[in-house]
């Protein structure tokens, strides 16, 4: 719903909806949070965005959220939770101030216990708007957010002005304490999760795989080498084409699942790279899929070859869950989220021959051998990154923050 300072009886009873629930709340009393975020349309950050709001609600406390709006509002709709919609893409200083206007307004009004911010554009808002009225500023980080000068480095720090800072790997938390001079006590990691009522294997039926298989036209008898991800060079898929090269194997699979996101000159390099190492037959960009779960269920290996580090990394957590063995470079929260020569094989990024040779291990595994890696990748997940964990864990700072008012 747009934004609308004043209570209606429905936002009353919604507020209302879960009095005295037995719920771990300091003084027995649920908080209000606001969330904000630039927009809904589609990430991580949106992501847990929602999934907060939900487990919040269902934990007896209020969840309101801010954004510019997109798609993903519909989530928050059909669960009766309030969206306002404010412009909070926007880096304008302007526009900034403004927003913090309409922040505090509706913190006074809504009496939010705490503002969690999840982007830098709207936390500085989200700040502004705490320290005018006293509300509890807490914020997530979901990247390494780099700067090359003093002002980026100012603009980036509102992320670590948080009374708690979650970071969502530990790779993202010694980011953190290199970059800032932040207290160790006040950051929080707190892992991303996956939901596992989508990425389980027997959730997936065989009409979505066989539907999917069609629609990409995949030979039966074939293995299927998979990298997802968007089309951006420091996603590698240059390093991977290059892999395929040296591995010298026609007999295979490779699906570029991503979008270009308007990027068409570096397709067209991909497409160039592929036809001059003679691999036309063998390498295929997929564009965006709306049914990842499938995806990896299809495929024999899946991999991530980013010469960037990555914040989290989630789609090899979700290969994992799915029991699929993986590859992935030895650099960000990769070297976190996987068992080395346990469920995955870590190779230095960007390195083609190594992840040739990974690939020629990962492709020579007997079907009992596969299975092995595919349940043991399936419990770490379970115990380490599922999206139930991550919302406990961050009810738990909300606590927390509760506790010191």
């Amino acid at each position: 719903m747009d934004f609308d300072p004043q209570f209606t009886s429905d936002d009353t009873a919604r507020n209302d909806a879960h009095p005295d629930r037995d719920t771990p709340w300091p003084g027995g009393r649920a908080p209000t949070v606001l969330q904000v975020v630039p927009t809904l349309v589609t990430g991580g950050a949106e992501r847990g965005c929602i999934d907060m709001a939900l487990a919040l609600a269902e934990a007896g406390g209020t969840p309101l959220v801010a954004s510019q709006g997109g798609p993903m509002v519909r989530e928050l709709d059909r669960a009766g939770i309030t969206h306002l919609t404010l412009p909070l893409a926007s880096k304008n200083p302007l526009t900034i101030r403004r927003n913090a206007r309409k922040l505090a307004r509706v913190i006074r009004e809504r009496k939010v216990d705490i503002v969690h911010a999840r982007s830098r554009a709207p936390a500085w808002s989200a700040w502004l708007a705490c320290k005018e009225t006293g509300a509890r500023y807490m914020t997530t980080f979901h990247a390494p957010y780099n700067f090359g000068n003093g002002l980026k480095r100012w603009y980036n720090s509102v992320m670590a002005r948080g009374e708690r800072i979650v970071a969502i790997s530990d790779f993202i938390r010694r980011h953190i304490l290199d970059s800032y001079a932040v207290d160790p006590d006040r950051i929080r990691t707190i892992h991303r999760g996956i939901d596992r009522a989508v990425f389980a294997p027997d959730r997936v039926s065989s009409a979505r795989l066989v539907q999917l298989s069609r629609q990409w036209r995949l030979p039966d008898d074939r293995p299927v080498i998979l990298l997802p991800g968007r089309l951006t060079r420091w996603k590698g898929q240059t390093v991977l084409i290059e892999a395929l090269e040296k591995l010298g194997r026609k007999d295979v699979v490779c699906l570029l699942v991503g979008s270009d996101q308007g990027r068409s000159a570096y397709r067209q390099e991909l497409e160039a790279r592929v036809e001059r190492a003679g691999l036309g037959g063998v390498v295929v960009m997929t564009d965006h899929c709306s049914d990842m779960a499938a995806a990896y269920l299809l495929s024999t290996v899946v991999v991530s070859a980013s010469r960037e580090p990555e914040a989290f990394g989630r789609v090899i957590v979700e290969a994992q869950a799915m029991g699929k063995p993986v590859i992935v470079s030895a650099i960000g929260a990769y070297q976190e989220t996987v068992i080395p020569g346990e469920t995955a094989w870590v190779v230095p990024p960007a390195d083609p021959d190594a992840l040739a040779n990974a690939l020629r291990e990962a492709l020579s595994l007997t079907p009992e051998q596969r299975d092995a890696i595919g349940a043991r990748a399936q419990a770490f997940v379970a115990d380490r990154y599922t999206k139930e964990r991550m919302c406990a864990d961050t009810l738990g700072v909300y606590a927390e923050l509760m506790a010191e008012r």
